[in-house]
């Protein structure tokens, strides 16, 4: 590939290919379904023979099939970006000028989560903060990597937030966080990652909140409380106090209306004391 033109795949919330530098520039977001699937196997990929990608790519075909639709794939993939897949008697890989959004998150997940590394390098990228890998792709090569990158970027977001808290850089710290709550809604580690930023930054109202509304979340959608490794993270905090009985008596009403008596009563009282 020309050192002029620079290939980007994207594969996080989406398959899409950009070629910067070609004039005119390839519709490189019409290429036919077979090709943009050799294209992310070969992203997630080292290398591959052309017979474990023929069988990958096109399980339910005959060998024969299977090596004609992998034929046609090179064919046009070729045709629209030349250089993007490098072809060595059997063997595939993808160009090394080709530049993969899955591949620099794993990078930076795996820097994150085995050393402190410096504060730029502890800065969270936009990959990030990006999607699921290729959603609405349900071959089992997708599925699989997709599970191990959503798990591997959870982990490097809360140790990049509990770095940033260290660094006394809260705020960020926090986004990071949160991120990975976005991620993983019911993710108590999460949650308790934004607990730990609240107290180390002195903020004890905010600290308690962020119990109260992942406990409140985990009875509703679980039944069940948060662990002690959590509720220990708040259990000196003084209980907050309501000042008048109006605070409380609507909800409970609401939430008598939706849920059974003794469940209404314990989300009401979370709200005040956490767990001891």
């Amino acid at each position: 590939m020309s050192a002029a033109l620079q290939t980007r795949v994207t594969l996080l919330d989406g398959f899409h290919l950009d070629v910067h530098g070609a004039d005119p520039c390839p519709a490189t977001t019409d290429l036919p379904p077979g090709v943009q699937r050799l294209v992310a196997h070969l992203c997630l990929s080292s290398r591959v023979t052309r017979t474990a990608a023929a069988g990958r790519l096109w399980p339910d075909v005959s060998e024969g099939h299977a090596h004609g639709s992998l034929r046609s794939a090179l064919w046009r993939l070729h045709r629209a970006v030349p250089g993007v897949i490098e072809v060595s008697g059997d063997v595939l890989r993808l160009s090394h000028d080709v530049r993969v959004d899955v591949r620099e998150l794993s990078v930076w997940a795996r820097r994150a989560i085995a050393s402190p590394g410096t504060l730029a390098e502890t800065a969270v990228p936009d990959a990030a903060l990006r999607g699921d890998l290729l959603p609405g792709w349900y071959d089992d090569w997708v599925l699989f990597e997709r599970e191990r990158l959503h798990q591997l970027r959870l982990h490097a977001l809360e140790a990049t937030a509990a770095r940033l808290a260290v660094h006394g850089r809260h705020w960020e710290a926090l986004q990071a966080a949160y991120a990975a709550v976005r991620a993983e809604p019911l993710r108590e580690s999460a949650h308790r990652t934004i607990v730990r930023v609240h107290l180390a930054e002195g903020n004890l109202a905010e600290a308690s909140g962020a119990y109260d509304l992942f406990r409140t979340m985990l009875m509703d959608e679980l039944g069940v409380f948060p662990t002690e490794q959590m509720s220990r993270l708040v259990r000196g905090i003084p209980p907050r106090r309501c000042t008048t009985a109006t605070e409380v008596a609507p909800t409970a009403v609401r939430h008598q209306s939706d849920v059974p008596a003794e469940r209404a009563q314990l989300q009401v009282a979370g709200r005040a004391t956490p767990v001891r």
